[in-house]
């Protein structure tokens, strides 16, 4: 069978990330990036066409059947519209948009062009989160009572200098673009989010950014458990930690490690947890770390969904919900 023809708008770090893996489940025939010498670089790595305008290379490049779309979250929306409505497959980066509003649309534009649109949610693929996700279904659990979540990591005043990120038009705050995939997996474990009570802050980076720079939430679920959701980016000089503790009627797990990539704590009634598949290593981009690198696992997903061999891993109305509940965290926090 014959490769799928990819191509990426967004060449900036997670657009190269993606790039490396198109190359090996497909082919990547173009890429677009308003700053023309990125577009060029990533074309040249992989003998790609670069383009500086979407709608040009929408309408030159006829063999092209997915685009994957890795630009500041404001403008996720308008590009996966715009590739759909021209034809195309769209696999979305995380988040899914930064307006519930956007999120439908993108869902309506999928609904009347029959092309799927795939949301990039890698934290899913982590060995742990698989592991416990797995139990949670079967009920060996039991009733969950209550789960704490902490998002410990570092980004410095650097890392939103001459950026798009830390501007609430595109950027949309810390859970949208540090910790939206956190958010993802209490909606796929947990389901909805009934009350929420919390405050945020920019406690450590001025003018450098337009909203928190931390949080503090306590939620109750519409099926009854009771949350907290601590998150900040400032922890000093390194990424702490990234974890999920659950305590349950038969038993208490905690996914931990920097990046919910380890077992850190477990006492249950009957069933342990071992011989995990080794996880991949944390997104490196220099100065700091970002999730797991399961970027591999989106791709291998969207090649079997389009061979009609799997359902997609992260469906468009899943990432909606997750967007949904970040509103609905931030109409509670920014008052």
């Amino acid at each position: 069978m014959s490769k799928y023809q990819f191509g990426i708008v967004g060449c900036g770090n997670i657009g190269t990330r993606h790039a490396a893996h198109i190359h090996i489940q497909g082919n990547l025939l173009c890429v677009c990036d308003v700053v023309k010498e990125k577009a060029e670089l990533l074309a040249a790595q992989y003998g790609a066409r670069a383009y500086t305008s979407l709608s040009e290379m929408l309408a030159t490049e006829k063999e092209l059947q997915l685009l994957s779309v890795c630009t500041p979250n404001g403008l996720h929306a308008a590009h996966s519209i715009e590739a759909m409505m021209q034809g195309l497959h769209v696999v979305c980066e995380k988040p899914m948009a930064i307006h519930s509003g956007d999120c439908k649309a993108m869902i309506d534009a999928s609904l009347k062009t029959q092309k799927h649109l795939f949301i990039v949610k890698q934290n899913r693929f982590n060995p742990p989160v698989v592991a416990v996700k797995e139990l949670l279904d079967a009920g060996k659990l039991g009733k969950i009572f209550s789960i704490q979540v902490n998002c410990f990591w570092n980004r410095p005043v650097s890392y939103y200098d001459n950026s798009w990120k830390g501007t609430l038009s595109l950027d949309g705050g810390t859970l949208f673009t540090q910790f939206s995939h956190f958010v993802d997996l209490m909606y796929w474990m947990f389901g909805e989010v009934e009350k929420v009570q919390g405050f945020s802050a920019n406690l450590n980076h001025g003018d450098h950014i337009e909203f928190e720079d931390t949080g503090v939430l306590s939620l109750k679920f519409k099926n009854g458990i009771l949350g907290s959701f601590h998150y900040t980016v400032n922890s000093y000089e390194k990424n702490m930690e990234g974890s999920l503790s659950i305590f349950a009627e038969q038993g208490t797990i905690k996914i931990g490690g920097q990046y919910l990539n380890e077992i850190s704590y477990q006492c249950n009634n009957g069933f342990y947890i071992d011989e995990l598949e080794a996880g991949k290593p944390a997104n490196n981009y220099g100065p700091y770390q970002g999730s797991m690198s399961n970027h591999d696992k989106v791709y291998e997903n969207v090649i079997s969904v389009l061979q009609g061999h799997e359902k997609i891993a992260t469906n468009a109305y899943e990432g909606l919900k997750t967007v949904e509940m970040i509103e609905q965290f931030y109409q509670t926090i920014r008052k």
